[in-house]
C-alpha cells in the first residue's frame, strides 16, 4: 500500500522503518529533515510538503508528541485533511488529549473520511523490535481495516470504543504504569537500606503478591536486569519529561470526569519534581533516584 507516515521521532521512525520492510511504499514527512533523511536512506520518499505526503495515500499515519501538533496536521486552511484521497483510512498514533482526537476524526467524518485514534504502549524497544499494542477508537469496521497495517508495526490490537477511548484507555494505562514503578523503586530502596540485595528482593517479590511489570521486565535498580535502562545509566526508553506530559493528559481527563486519581496526582507531582531537577530525558525508572539516600 501507499502510506503517508508524519512523525519520524524515537517511537515513529521505527514504526515507518517496519513499514517499510513489510514492502509497503511510504512517503514521509517531519520538520526536523535529518529523520527524513534517516528514512529516506532506507527506501522512503522524502516529500517537501505535509500536502505531498498525502497524494494518492491508502492510508495517512501521525505520530506526533501533542494534541496541537495533531490539529495542526490535519486541520485548518494549511491542514491535509482535504488532500487526503477519500478512500483512504487515517490512523493517528499520537498519545494525545481525547477530546483532540474526537474534533479531528469528526472533522475527518464531516468530510467523507475515515479515522481512528490508536496510540501505542511498549515503548522505543517496542517500535523498533516491532512488538507495539495498538489501542484503539473509532468504529469497529475501521479498527479491523487498520488492523493489517498496525501489526507490521506491533503484536497486538484491541479496540477500547468509539473515538477518544484510545487514548482514554491508553492514559489510564500510563497513569498506572508510573504509579507501580513509583511503588516499585519505593520497596527496592526500603530494602536496600536495610541491606537487602536489591536482586534478591525483587526475585521474592516477583514470586510474590508484590509482582508488577516494573519488577518482571523493566527493574529499575541498576544492574538487576539486562538491556533495560536501569542498567545503562537510564538513558533511552520513555523519557520523563513524556510521563510527566501522559500523567497530566490524565489528571486533565480525570478533572473533565470529576474522577477520583489521588495516586495519579501524587504521581504527577513526584515526576514533575524528578524531571526538574535536571532528569527529564532520562527514562522513567530513573525516578528511582529520587528515593535514593543523600549525603
Amino acid at each position: 500500500m501507499k502510506i503517508a507516515f508524519f512523525g519520524l521521532g524515537h517511537m515513529g521512525g521505527p514504526m515507518a522503518a517496519n513499514l517499510l520492510k513489510a514492502g509497503h511504499e511510504l512517503s514521509v514527512f517531519d520538520l526536523q529533515p535529518a529523520l527524513v533523511d534517516a528514512l529516506a536512506a532506507q527506501g522512503a520518499m522524502a516529500v517537501q510538503s505535509p500536502v505531498d505526503a498525502v497524494a494518492d495515500a491508502d492510508v495517512v499515519i501521525s505520530m506526533l508528541p501533542s494534541g496541537k501538533a495533531v490539529a495542526s496536521l490535519y486541520l485548518g486552511d494549511k491542514g491535509v485533511l482535504a488532500h487526503i484521497p477519500q478512500g483512504a483510512l487515517i490512523i493517528d498514533c499520537s498519545t494525545i488529549d481525547a477530546a483532540t482526537a474526537k474534533q479531528v476524526a469528526q472533522a475527518a467524518e464531516a468530510s467523507g473520511r475515515r479515522m481512528i485514534d490508536a496510540p501505542v504502549s511498549g515503548g522505543v524497544a517496542g517500535a523498533a523490535a516491532g512488538t507495539l499494542t495498538f489501542i484503539c477508537g473509532g468504529s469497529a469496521e475501521d479498527v479491523q481495516r487498520a488492523e493489517p497495517v498496525l501489526l507490521q508495526m506491533g503484536k497486538k490490537v484491541f479496540r477500547a470504543g468509539d473515538h477518544g477511548a484510545g487514548q482514554t484507555a491508553k492514559l489510564c494505562n500510563n497513569m498506572l504504569l508510573a504509579i507501580h514503578m513509583i511503588g516499585t523503586c519505593e520497596a527496592l530502596q526500603l530494602g536496600a537500606d536495610h541491606g537487602l540485595d536489591p536482586k534478591v528482593l525483587s526475585d521474592i517479590m516477583l514470586a510474590s503478591s508484590g509482582r508488577n511489570w516494573s519488577l518482571e521486565l523493566y527493574n529499575p535498580w541498576p544492574g538487576v536486569m539486562e538491556n533495560v535502562p536501569a542498567s545503562r545509566d537510564y538513558a533511552g526508553g520513555f523519557a520523563v519529561n513524556l510521563m510527566n506530559k501522559d500523567l497530566g493528559l490524565a489528571l486533565e481527563a480525570a478533572l473533565s470526569s470529576g474522577s477520583s486519581t489521588p495516586m495519579g496526582s501524587l504521581a504527577k507531582s513526584l515526576y514533575a519534581v524528578h524531571g526538574s531537577q535536571g532528569h527529564g530525558q532520562l527514562d522513567f525508572s530513573s525516578i528511582q533516584q529520587f528515593f535514593a539516600k543523600r549525603s
